[in-house]
């Protein structure tokens, strides 16, 4: 099948649950949480979201292989965003 125009529609789409800045690393000098091709298990975390100063980290909802990431570290994002496929 086709794939769906907004990756958010993607069946393995991780969104973003707030507007926020994402994080792809616990601290600036630190590897990032995730990579393209790397095997995530279920509530792995993915993301660290800042939003009113509150970190919240944003978890693999399922185990799989991390396909496409669409977020950079600092990134602005939205509420309802695609920030990574796992499948």
């Amino acid at each position: 099948p086709a794939a769906p125009a907004n990756p958010a529609d993607h069946q393995g789409a991780v969104i973003s649950p707030m507007v926020g800045t994402v994080y792809t690393a616990p601290e600036p000098d630190a590897p990032a949480f995730i990579i393209e091709g790397e095997t995530v298990t279920a509530g792995q975390t993915l993301f660290i979201v800042e939003a009113m100063k509150v970190m919240n980290p944003i978890t693999a909802p399922k185990a799989g292989t991390v396909v496409k990431i669409f977020v950079q570290n600092a990134q602005p994002i939205e509420f309802g965003e695609a920030l990574v496929f796992v499948e």
